[in-house]
């Protein structure tokens, strides 16, 4: 029930995309049809324009130089020449008497404007567009001074004009209806095939909907936005994917963890209810009941800020902090332990490196990386720290000449509960790393390792200088 809305959403776009390509389509056929048949229509009436204006000019030139007889001969031939039904010409007085006349048998019902032959202007021509009665056909004629006291009308018949721009018209009618049909069918295509990463995508997330976490979107390779979209999704999943993993496995590891105390606590209580104990029994075994509840919730407090830092849902306090006087008072604090088991701690720290950050969590971070470098170094060795300005980094280090770590548990050693099998014979949780990667990544910073058995460790912090967050 679920998948049917996202399935017809996924039909219905590309159906509005054809509708609104086919619709602007056409309007923009119309459109340019409708700009093309009227520069036509232009075109056909300025040429008839100019040719009806060269004959007035001709039949001026003719009957100035050869008089009305002359002209008249004239008249006659470009009637035959050109046929009566196509043109034809009249001779007015400006009085509005006919003067002389072409055959004008096929322009029947044909009218002159006497007012016009009247008021005429010499050198300026007159045109009308007029329309036969008898045929209504359509033809344009015009009015030109060729003598002092006679007026030209000549006329051409606008029929072959008004049949190809109505073949025109018909022809775009009838195409019309198949370039809509073109139209949709490509818009269509266009909408399918640019909605195809959002289809994918749509079908990914309803694949991962229905538990397959390991579904990927496909590239295209073309880098264009729904490739990047593609691109940006995959990692999005991958990110999810991680997370849950996380999950998972911090799941099974407090399972685990926390069974071992809990089994204690219960053990002891146990002892408590089915024997009898004295006072002072029962004072040793509410303490250790109180020690064991103090590391379940340390553990718990730990694996919360691990996960609240990784994720960026703690938003950290950041100040300008003296990197170069946190980690002094750190070696100041962690002297007696080290002196406890004869453990020679150097600090080689320069002076006043200032980063930004927070300053607790920055103090968590330098104890975790010391008591570490105390608790797995053999008495009568030597833990170095030194803190250095490198370009725009502060380069932390921890050396210390202790067990070392096997290249086995190099990848692992800074995952959550990750204990290394020579450090299971020392007291934790397996946390401490963890938390202390969290730390540099939330700092902008990040941290690595180089060990070698029963040699040593170096734990080295990178943290930029007074970087601020984005």
């Amino acid at each position: 029930m679920s998948s049917n809305p996202v399935r017809k959403s996924s039909l219905s776009l590309p159906l509005y995309l054809t509708l609104w390509y086919a619709g602007i389509f056409t309007i923009s056929s119309i459109i340019l049809f409708t700009i093309i048949y009227l520069s036509i229509s232009t075109v056909l009436l300025d040429w008839t324009d100019d040719t009806l204006l060269e004959n007035i000019a001709e039949m001026s030139a003719m009957y100035k130089e050869e008089g009305l007889g002359e002209l008249e001969g004239e008249i006659r031939r470009e009637i035959e020449v050109h046929g009566k039904n196509k043109v034809f010409y009249r001779l007015f007085r400006r009085n509005g008497s006919v003067a002389s006349s072409s055959n004008i048998s096929g322009w029947p019902g044909l009218q002159y404007e006497s007012d016009v032959i009247t008021h005429l202007a010499p050198g300026i021509p007159e045109y009308k567009t007029i329309t036969i009665p008898v045929n209504h056909k359509k033809a344009r004629i015009a009015y030109g001074v060729i003598g002092d006291d006679l007026v030209l009308q000549t006329g051409y018949s606008l029929q072959e004009d008004n049949v190809f721009l109505d073949a025109l018209e018909k022809v775009y009618t009838i195409s019309l209806p198949l370039l809509m049909f073109a139209a949709g069918f490509l818009g269509w295509f266009m909408g399918r095939k640019a909605l195809r990463g959002v289809r994918e995508v749509t079908e990914a997330a309803v694949d991962i909907s229905h538990g397959d976490l390991n579904r990927r979107v496909p590239q295209s390779g073309r880098g264009d936005e729904l490739d990047r979209m593609a691109v940006t999704f995959n990692a999005m999943l991958d990110r999810i994917q991680k997370l849950i993993s996380g999950m998972r496995e911090m799941t099974d590891n407090i399972a685990h963890d926390l069974r071992s105390p809990l089994a204690r606590i219960r053990g002891q209580n146990e002892t408590a209810l089915t024997n009898t104990l004295n006072s002072g029994d029962f004072h040793s075994i509410a303490a250790d009941t109180v020690e064991e509840c103090d590391r379940l919730l340390h553990m718990i407090n730990t694996m919360l800020d691990i996960t609240e830092t990784e994720t960026g849902v703690a938003k950290l306090a950041m100040s300008e902090v003296n990197l170069s006087k946190v980690i002094a008072d750190a070696c100041d604090l962690f002297e007696p332990s080290a002196e406890d088991k004869r453990i020679d701690l150097v600090c080689k720290i320069a002076n006043h490196i200032i980063v930004y950050g927070n300053i607790q969590y920055l103090q968590r971070l330098i104890s975790n990386l010391i008591d570490n470098a105390i608790k797995y170094t053999r008495e009568n060795d030597k833990i170095t720290v030194d803190l250095q300005l490198k370009g725009n980094n502060a380069v932390l280090s921890v050396q210390d000449t202790g067990i070392g770590i096997e290249d086995s548990d190099l990848l692992n050693i800074f995952k959550r509960f990750y204990r290394c099998d020579k450090s299971r014979t020392q007291s934790g949780s397996g946390l401490g790393l963890s938390l202390a990667l969290a730390i540099s990544h939330a700092h902008g910073g990040d941290i690595s390792v180089a060990s070698v058995p029963d040699k040593g460790s170096t734990f080295t912090v990178k943290l930029p200088i007074m970087q601020h967050p984005y």
